[in-house]
């Protein structure tokens, strides 16, 4: 499916490729300037496995994410905003010494020495795109997600899972050609990124970028209406902002409309398939061990719900999905337990961490499972309905965020007996992150200051409460339920 891409360059010349910031880019543009950059990896970085890409909104960017995939290389997506240090737990764990840029970073700068930072704003070539053969297994990008000790941990996905996903994609979005228009909502760092660009891309369609320090929502919006978007992978999350305007939108060029990344309430979905009449609404659900998105549910009038959240469906082409208990035994219809994930499109395993692998991870004749840590149940017509998270692991606007994680960075840095990160639903329905810190004496916002040099935005708590006791449960734990439950008063 990937190699269809390099035809297509070739194949689709005069149509246009990208809309980036309201300029339009052929893929024409994009053949020479990917044509470009594999010229620059032959001179700079012949011996490279593995290239870094920041992500930049730019033509140039997805350019080189195509020259590293025609290259039978490995790309790393880097955000260059995030703090200096992560920057480069990313670049030692993965073994970059190249990154290419469409500009300077002063984060990425200090990192890697000058003549290894690339930048490709004036890249172009009109030599002949070969792509390379692979081995299926070698690596088609690595992406980083929080960790529990504060390290991010990466996630190796490899070609054949890439192909594996593109492949069920088509099952479900079968007219898909030439003339559609996708939406590109996401950072390049966030797995649902790749299937919005690289799947247009396999059919020859348009793919439409939100440009940096725009609101996103109003732009999405403004996206959505003026260039017809016809087809879009959202978080759920985004309809909190757009519902003020669903009675002025109505989207009648839309043909899909998938959302994935978090838990999908049906009183909104029922709300924004009336936005979209002519479209078939997806709810698509996967971790980023399992390729993007792994199981497909086609919402309707009447769809089936657990405690108000949609069903997350049946697994797609070439995976499969089991309920099991604590001993990982398979339970029946009906009750509750672990989503167990296996199939074509699941990570090898986590990149250098042996601990985390032996508990994520496990074999059973000859099949390799993935704990999702999803608690889900399976019902008699084979769908599978998500009722939450087994531990402290939730999703902020799409992203995953281990609430440990930044627990850890606090008691790193301060004289705190107690931290609690929790995430609750705030007034106008997204998920938001709240601080409870015990017998703190401090300023609280020195601490948000701090997490700042540290952690991601969306990792960073809104507010935070400076308590003299924390509840405690009957267990003698502390009582985060509770915790959470003071805030959703409030």
């Amino acid at each position: 499916m990937l190699k269809t891409i390099s035809q297509n360059l070739s194949l689709f010349s005069p149509n246009n490729a990208f809309c980036v910031d309201g300029s339009f880019y052929t893929y024409s543009d994009l053949k020479a300037c990917v044509s470009g950059i594999i010229d620059s990896f032959e001179k700079k970085a012949k011996e490279d496995k593995v290239i870094g890409v920041l992500t930049q909104d730019s033509m140039e960017t997805y350019a080189t994410i195509l020259a590293a995939i025609f290259s039978n290389k490995t790309f790393v997506p880097i955000n260059p905003e995030n703090p200096e240090k992560r920057i480069k737990q990313i670049v030692e764990q993965s073994g970059l010494t190249k990154i290419y840029g469409f500009k300077h970073s002063e984060n990425v700068q200090n990192i890697v020495e000058k003549d290894n930072f690339i930048i490709t704003n004036s890249i172009k070539s009109s030599s002949k795109i070969v792509f390379t053969e692979r081995d299926k297994n070698n690596y088609a990008y690595i992406l980083f997600t929080s960790g529990s000790t504060g390290i991010p941990k990466g996630v190796p996905i490899s070609y054949f899972a890439l192909d594996s996903f593109l492949d069920a994609l088509f099952k479900i979005t079968t007219d898909v050609d030439e003339n559609d228009r996708f939406l590109q909502m996401f950072d390049l760092t966030f797995d649902l990124s790749v299937m919005s660009y690289l799947a247009p891309l396999c059919k020859g369609s348009c793919v439409y970028t939100l440009p940096e320090g725009e609101i996103k929502y109003m732009y999405i919006y403004e996206l959505l209406e003026e260039q017809e978007i016809t087809i879009a992978l959202m978080v759920p999350s985004i309809l909190s902002y757009l519902k003020p305007y669903f009675d002025d939108i109505r989207l009648e060029k839309m043909k899909y409309s998938l959302f994935c990344g978090e838990a999908f309430h049906e009183d909104i979905c029922l709300d924004w398939m009336q936005c979209v009449p002519n479209a078939k609404t997806w709810n698509v659900y996967g971790p980023t061990e399992a390729t993007i998105f792994c199981t497909e549910y086609l919402c309707g009038e009447k769809n089936k719900t657990y405690n108000g959240i949609l069903c997350i469906g049946k697994p797609m082409k070439n995976m499969g999905c089991m309920i099991v208990d604590e001993k990982d035994n398979e339970l029946p219809q009906g009750e509750q337990g672990e989503l167990l994930l296996f199939g074509n499109q699941l990570t090898p395993g986590y990149l250098n961490n042996k601990e985390k692998n032996e508990q994520s991870f496990f074999t059973k004749n000859n099949t390799v499972y993935y704990r999702s840590g999803d608690l889900c149940f399976v019902d008699k017509g084979g769908d599978f309905l998500y009722c939450g998270r087994m531990d402290n692991q939730v999703k902020i606007d799409g992203y995953r965020v281990e609430l440990s994680e930044i627990e850890h960075h606090v008691r790193d840095a301060f004289d705190v007996q107690n931290v609690v990160c929790v995430a609750f639903v705030n007034q106008i329905g997204n998920t938001q992150l709240h601080l409870f810190l015990e017998k703190f004496e401090g300023d609280s916002s020195v601490i948000k200051f701090h997490l700042k040099t540290k952690l991601p935005d969306y990792m960073i708590p809104a507010e935070a409460t400076i308590l003299k006791e924390f509840p405690l449960n009957v267990n003698g734990k502390i009582d985060r339920k509770e915790l959470t439950k003071t805030l959703e008063r409030q």
